[in-house]
């Protein structure tokens, strides 16, 4: 750890959201990018320039004073004076990255989804107990605006406990991203997309006893899905849409509506070719009221940027932060392979 308590954290996988993660250490009071490991020379001298992504500011020529460049993770670990390695790399290179960090005394930050298979999520949490490491997973949903504050408000307990509700998160072909559609590349719509909710679905109820999905496919790997979920008390009844759209006209939406005991949270924004149109966020309370909670002011990065910030204060206490929970990252990567696999069987 640093001498003045900020963590000092190396950076590997100079890609996209490399860069949205190195922005939000340029404005983290409690955490530093120290060193960024890549094999390209022109991001080692600084021209991240060629970097675009679907939201955020294009990459940029950035300074390296004070950051220590290297070609690769494994002498990114050797550097004595970083605490935690963020791994930004492809999905099917976060599981033996994170394990060799951890292995050499790093803590880790690793990028949604913690892994493309259970076997790889359940190494990660034997190595991190093994070594006494922190594994966290930067699922940044419940760090954004209204997300954040139904969560916080679910916690809070003032309306009661969480008991229900609808999550949305369709999108357009995403062409952008090559291997979307591979399993052993990327995940395809479930395991890259659907992640999200599944995550977030067990931080506001606890993971579902088990899940119930109807859908389409495309070769292997499922494109949408509608899916009914049970736990452990009758009184919750959760659902979800996710998946991929053939109208590029619509490229993203998201949505909730959270069922508490005396209130319900809703939230709808959709981005369309022409505007974005947006059902701000509403509490609508069992007495008849209609709240509309004004958010902070916010942009692309601030989320990110809250996420670091656990991030810092986890390796600080040595306690993950609920949000950056592995065991909840786990299982939704566990809960998005089993859907998948219904839908394959319903086809046999």
């Amino acid at each position: 750890m640093s001498n003045n308590n900020r963590v000092n954290v190396g950076l590997v996988g100079i890609g996209f959201m490399g860069w949205i993660h190195s922005l939000a250490y340029a404005r983290s009071e409690m955490a530093d990018l120290v060193a960024f490991a890549t094999k390209d020379p022109k991001k080692q001298s600084g021209d991240w320039r060629g970097i675009q992504g679907n939201f955020g500011p294009p990459g940029q020529q950035i300074s390296l004073d004070g950051l220590d460049v290297t070609d690769s993770l494994e002498s990114l670990v050797k550097l004595p004076h970083v605490d935690c390695i963020d791994i930004c790399l492809p999905p099917h290179l976060h599981v033996d990255a994170a394990v060799y960090a951890m292995e050499h005394g790093k803590d880790v930050l690793i990028e949604k989804p913690v892994a493309l298979s259970i076997e790889g999520c359940h190494r990660i949490q034997e190595v991190s107990k093994r070594t006494g490491r922190l594994a966290m997973v930067a699922h940044v949903l419940p760090y954004m605006g209204p997300f954040a504050y139904a969560t916080d408000l679910a916690r809070s307990g003032k309306y009661g406990p969480a008991i229900g509700g609808y999550f949305k998160r369709v999108i357009s072909d995403p062409t952008w991203i090559p291997d979307f559609y591979q399993a052993d590349k990327v995940g395809g719509p479930l395991v890259d997309l659907h992640v999200h909710d599944l995550h977030w679905i067990q931080l506001l109820f606890g993971k579902p006893r088990s899940a119930h999905a109807v859908g389409r496919m495309r070769g292997s790997v499922a494109k949408y899905v509608h899916v009914i979920y049970e736990f452990e008390s009758p009184d919750i009844a959760v659902s979800s849409s996710s998946g991929v759209i053939d109208g590029p006209g619509r490229p993203f939406t998201h949505a909730f509506e959270l069922h508490l005991q005396d209130a319900t949270v809703h939230f709808e924004f959709a981005a369309h070719s022409d505007q974005a149109e947006v059902m701000p966020l509403k509490v609508i309370t069992r007495d008849g009221q209609v709240l509309r909670p004004e958010l902070p002011a916010a942009d692309d990065i601030s989320a990110f940027q809250a996420e670091i910030d656990d991030m810092a204060i986890s390796v600080q206490s040595r306690l993950s932060a609920p949000r950056l929970s592995l065991d909840h990252a786990a299982g939704a990567v566990e809960l998005a392979l089993d859907i998948q696999s219904q839908l394959i069987a319903s086809r046999r």
